[in-house]
Order: structure tokens, then sequence, then C-alpha cells
């Protein structure tokens, strides 16, 4: 039985869109110009392929379902009603293509590539004598990037953040554009009462700092609900949807806090261009409003909404990162690399000191931002030329 959550349905948009742009790279139109643009610079290239291999890993982990169960002569089980049981536990493709790593735990912490336990524990040698030694761990060796505190694999702690990464940055983001798209555009093109009135609106929620919302609106719908590992029976309505989530939560109010700069500057564009030729000629002939705007303004600010887009996914990245470490983010079953960092707050303070956790979170994280921040720059200046910083690694 397939089981969805809120948020893989913002995994589903991000691959249409993905789709979309594949085919409009063909046509003559923002897409196609970004292409153009991004297609000779080999550095920019190697990034966005980078973020395929992370946009992959997540679009793997949103697709999950709940095998049958079994009974004791290898049927079927079913209910008194003749119903179909199935399994609790609602695995995604991505856990089914690593069950080593998801089923292969130890017992405590080991060290990368370790063929024994971090810890000392008592032995019981084959002469019966009980001595403080490294216990042998059951699969020494198989976990590159060592074990947590209860033995699970750091590796595949940190594959399993992608998603959670991959919902807060995109999904953030596709929440934020349309507040601001349609209160830039309607302040900007119509001025007057309607300007002042979204200019207050954005400049009284910039005024208020964030975190305090974020943390008011996590405590007051984040609380119950999914928070990641295993999902219950009552948290599944209408058979296989799941729409009470933590992570969507999240991504929802740093949605509703993070559009303001963005209307800022769609706002500063639509002044500009309801001024041009094309538009005075178009209110000329009669054409009205809501249609100039269809036709002329938006088409015109979207290179603004994908340049915002591209730049602001790293940010988002981190954010979730931060407040997952001060106790606000995600759930502490969600696969998060702010999690793993809140992990190795303490773990870095044992002697000696468990570091994989940190550094696997790190090398994830890092690895993600980096090339981020460099494809946004590169779509940044193939869309707006007065932005250009040079001709880049060709």
């Amino acid at each position: 039985m397939p089981v969805i959550l809120a948020t893989d349905l913002i995994v589903y948009f991000l691959a249409a869109a993905i789709v979309y742009f594949a085919f409009s790279v063909m046509g003559e139109g923002i897409a196609a110009r970004a292409w153009a643009g991004i297609r000779t610079n080999r550095l920019a290239l190697v990034c966005m392929a980078v973020l395929f291999v992370y946009f992959s890993i997540a679009l793997l982990d949103s697709v999950r379902y709940r095998d049958r169960v079994f009974d004791d002569s290898g049927r079927h089980a079913l209910t008194e009603k003749g119903e179909a049981i199935y399994s609790p536990q609602a695995l995604s493709l991505l856990d089914r293509a690593l069950s080593d790593l998801r089923t292969n735990t130890e017992k405590s912490y080991s060290a990368p590539f370790a063929r024994y336990l971090f810890t000392k524990e008592s032995v019981e040698l084959p002469n019966g004598e009980a001595v403080r030694d490294y216990p042998a761990m059951k699969h020494p060796g198989a976990h590159w990037l060592g074990t947590d505190k209860v033995g699970n694999d750091v590796l595949f702690s940190a594959i399993k953040g992608v998603r959670t990464a991959i919902v807060i940055g995109a999904g953030t983001t596709l929440i934020m554009v349309p507040f601001a798209i349609f209160f830039g555009v309607i302040a900007g093109y119509y001025g007057g009462l309607i300007d002042d009135i979204v200019q207050y609106i954005y400049t009284t929620l910039a005024s208020i700092p964030g975190v305090l919302l974020i943390v008011a609106f996590m405590l007051l719908f984040g609380t119950s609900g999914y928070q990641g590992g295993l999902i219950s029976q009552s948290q599944i309505s209408l058979s296989f949807f799941v729409l009470n989530e933590r992570l969507f939560w999240l991504a929802l109010i740093l949605g509703i806090t993070s559009w303001t700069d963005l209307c800022r500057l769609i706002r500063g564009e639509t002044l500009k261009l309801r001024e041009l030729e094309y538009v005075q000629a178009s209110r000329a002939f009669g054409v009205s409003k809501p249609g100039i705007i269809a036709r002329h303004i938006v088409p015109n600010v979207m290179h603004l909404v994908l340049i915002t887009f591209v730049l602001q996914f790293s940010g988002l990245v981190l954010a979730e990162a931060i407040l997952s470490y001060i106790g606000i983010g995600v759930g502490p079953q969600m696969g998060s690399w702010g999690n793993m960092i809140n992990t190795a707050r303490l773990e870095l303070s044992r002697d000696p000191i468990v570091w994989w956790n940190l550094f696997a979170a790190f090398v994830f994280m890092f690895s993600l931002v980096l090339p981020a921040n460099i494809f946004g720059d590169a779509v940044r200046d193939a869309l707006d030329p007065r932005l250009r910083t040079g001709k880049g690694w060709h």
C-alpha cells in the first residue's frame, strides 16, 4: 500500500518542474536563455549534476509503500473482515535500495571502517575469564562513516537527511514564490493605496524576528502528527495520505516568513515595467489590467524568481540545520543533518571524541550548499547580463 506524506507532494512538484524545464530549454523562453548561459560553464554543469544526484536521492526517499504481512502458511494475512493486513513500517525506495546500511546495526559507537566497537566492554574469553576489551563488531569494516550511539550507520543517516534538506530548500521557496509574485506585482502595477498596504504588510512582517514566529508556529502545529520514523495507522487518513507532518509545517512557516525580500524586488521591477512602451501600448489598446499583468508583467519578473529560488535554496538548507540544532526544526526521529549536528554536540565532549557524526553532516551539507551557490551564480549571470562576473571556467 502506498503512503504519501504532505512533503512528498513538494518533491513530486519539483520533479515535474525539472521535467518542464528540460522541455522548455528547446524553446525561446527564459529557460532557454538560462540554459544557453549555463551549458558553456563547465563548473556550473558539474554543480548541476551534483544537485541532480541529491534530488534523485530525495525522490527515491519520497516514494514509499507498506508491504503486506504473511501468515505462518506463507499466505497474505487477512483480518476477520477479509481485509489485507499491511506492515506498519512504510519503507521508501531508498530504504529498500540501502537495506544493508539500514539493517546492519551495531551495539554502539564504531569508528569508520572499524572492526571493533569504539568503547571497551566486559568481554568473556574462551577460558571463561572476563576482561575489559573492545568487542568485535557484527559487521566489521562495513560502516564507511562509522555508527552512532545506538549503532545505526552514520552514512545511512546522512543520506536520509538529503530529503529533508531538499524539502526545506525547495519546498519553502515554492511556498514563498506565490506570495512574493502576487503582492509584489499588484503593489508595483496598481500603486496608490494597494502599494501602501502591501508595503505596510511586508515591512511589518520583516520587522518581527523570524525565529520568534517560527517557534510560536511550531509550538502550535508541529508538536503533534508525524515526527519521523514509523508511520502509525492513526496518522494515515484516507488509507494513504498523511497531512499532519512536522516537516511540512516547518517548510510552510519558513515560506510565510521569507517572501518579503523577493516581494520588494518584484515590486521595484514592476514599477519599471509598467512605464515601458509595450505596456503603455497594451493599455492604450484597451487590454485589461489583469491581462497586462499576466502577459507582460509576470513573465518579465520570472528571472528574479528563478535567481532567488536558486540562491535562497542553500540558505534554507543551513536554516533547517540551525533550527533542528536548537530544537525547533524537524522531529528527532526524522533524518536530518541538523539532528546529527545536535547529537554531535555531546559527542565532541567525549574522550576520545566521536567526530564522524559531525563530519558526515558537514560533508553532505557542504557538498549540497556549495554547488547550489555556484549554480545560482551561473543562473544569475545567464539571466542578468548586468551582473556578469566573468566568463567562468570554460
